[in-house]
């Protein structure tokens, strides 16, 4: 594994969450550390009989070796931190930078009062006024907050250590490519850049140290909140193709429209992508749910991976196929 970024290629909600969870079990990373914005984003991970819908941890925290980590360039919102640590029982393996931003009540108050609330949909986490005061040099640090001593940690030490002596670290990016506040549908973005170059930054490590980009994609594109969408379906035609979401963070209902080549390639190039991972084929092909062997999709998903494969000109490597964890067609041997 190395160095893997995983990043978002549409405008979030591609099914980051599973599959950095997949990557968490299979390839056992010694650390895994989450870059982007803050809380205003969510991972749902569905393991077994159980549903994980998490905020502030890295999505790989269902594997017990590893260490979960937030890098500095993420503001935290210390309540729903430590809840979902104890919550999860990730104490003594979850930790944030001391140079983390935090969070406080008078930015999430700004955050639903604002224009951002009422024009650009904002999930009223307060990120946006946390990561403004930042730029301001306002906002006060983790290292600030005494709830957060025990859980502060030099990020980019601990990240660069484990690359030294040889172990792999997942990096876990939040939100989408097109929610990028330099890339994105401006003013309809969130507020900073989630490109894996961005991603890399807010935990400290440079491009050169990273091995592979792996670019999230769904088999449709959604969208929460407003903002351009090329291709939306009415409502009664996403329903009809069973393509209905609601946000883990809002509860919003998603907006839908078909695969997007053209988002594809831009996502590709904008973030270095080197290679895909694909979710939900199994929404566009009911008869492939579940599988985990590519010989075992059925030739009008295999058309349609094809396809794929060729717009964006690098591999589908990972397919998801359901909504469990392990509902993964793996393809990096060679499949």
């Amino acid at each position: 594994m190395g160095v893997t970024v995983v990043v978002g290629g549409f405008y979030g909600d591609e099914g980051k969450g599973k599959m950095i969870s997949y990557l968490a079990t299979a390839d056992d990373p010694d650390i895994v550390a989450r870059g982007g914005a803050g809380p205003n984003a969510g991972h749902t991970i569905r393991r077994g009989d159980r549903t994980y819908k998490i905020r502030m941890l890295p999505s790989g925290f269902l594997n017990p070796r590893s260490q979960v980590l937030v890098g500095p360039g993420v503001v935290v919102n210390p309540a729903i931190l430590l809840r979902e640590i104890e919550e999860f029982g990730a104490g003594g393996r979850a930790f944030v930078d001391h140079n983390c931003g935090v969070i406080e009540q008078s930015h999430m108050d700004a955050d639903s009062g604002s224009h951002l609330g009422k024009k650009i949909g904002s999930t009223g986490s307060g990120t946006g006024p946390a990561n403004a005061a930042r730029a301001m040099r306002t906002l006060r640090l983790a290292r600030d907050v005494e709830s957060l001593s025990g859980v502060i940690v030099d990020v980019p030490g601990r990240i660069h250590q484990t690359m030294r002596s040889g172990g792999n670290v997942l990096i876990e990016g939040t939100q989408g490519t097109f929610l990028s506040l330099w890339h994105g549908t401006y003013p309809y973005v969130t507020s900073k850049d989630v490109t894996a170059s961005a991603i890399c930054a807010d935990v400290g490590v440079g491009p050169t140290a990273v091995d592979s980009v792996v670019l999230v994609l769904k088999s449709f594109v959604t969208r929460v909140g407003t903002g351009p969408l090329a291709g939306e379906l009415p409502d009664d035609e996403t329903a009809r193709r069973g393509w209905s979401e609601r946000g883990t963070v809002t509860g919003r209902p998603r907006r839908a429209a078909p695969m997007d080549y053209g988002l594809v390639r831009r996502a590709v190039m904008l973030n270095g992508a080197t290679q895909i991972a694909l979710t939900k084929l199994d929404v566009v092909f009911p008869e492939c749910s579940g599988a985990t062997s590519y010989g075992d999709l059925p030739g009008a998903a295999v058309s349609f991976v094809e396809e794929l494969e060729r717009n964006a000109g690098i591999p589908v490597s990972l397919i998801g196929t359901g909504p469990e964890e392990s509902a993964v067609v793996d393809r990096r041997g060679g499949a």
